[in-house]
């Protein structure tokens, strides 16, 4: 990594919905942004290019699916393709083990709602939370 603090967007990678949520090194923190559909006939690439250039990061981070031992889940060709197809942003493309993030994400979400924070908590919360932990994950380990 360069000196200079980085945007990035970071994306949960699922075959109905992917989340995905913004992190600033300059303040060491993630936030969910929302959740595009992602179908047979691929990813909402629209809403995906809009944030992109809305947000101008400089990185992009997929999470990647890892069974409890390690090796990659059975997302195989689907999101090695949505990663291959992310090189349309000509941005570096990195990947980080997303094993529990949604777990984690739900129990955050719990606790705020138990707090009064929230109410009820969508798949899609969940989806763009997971991809607040992924870049949350990113950053950790990049600073």
């Amino acid at each position: 990594m360069s000196g200079t603090p980085e945007t990035i967007i970071a994306f949960d990678f699922g075959l109905r919905r992917i989340g995905i949520a913004v992190g600033q090194q300059i303040t060491d923190s993630a936030s969910p942004l929302e959740t595009v559909s992602n179908s047979d006939s691929g990813p909402d690439w629209r809403r995906i290019e809009s944030i992109v250039q809305e947000w101008r990061p400089q990185r992009l981070i997929v999470g990647m699916p890892m069974r409890a031992d390690g090796s990659p889940a059975d997302f195989g060709k689907s999101i090695t393709t949505f990663i291959a197809e992310l090189n349309r942003f000509e941005l570096p493309v990195e990947t980080v083990d997303e094993r529990y993030t949604s777990l984690d994400a739900e129990a955050v979400l719990k606790s705020q709602r138990e707090g009064g924070l929230r109410g009820r908590i969508s798949k899609e919360a969940i989806d763009s939370a997971a991809a607040t932990c992924i870049a949350e994950r990113w950053l950790k380990n990049e600073l």
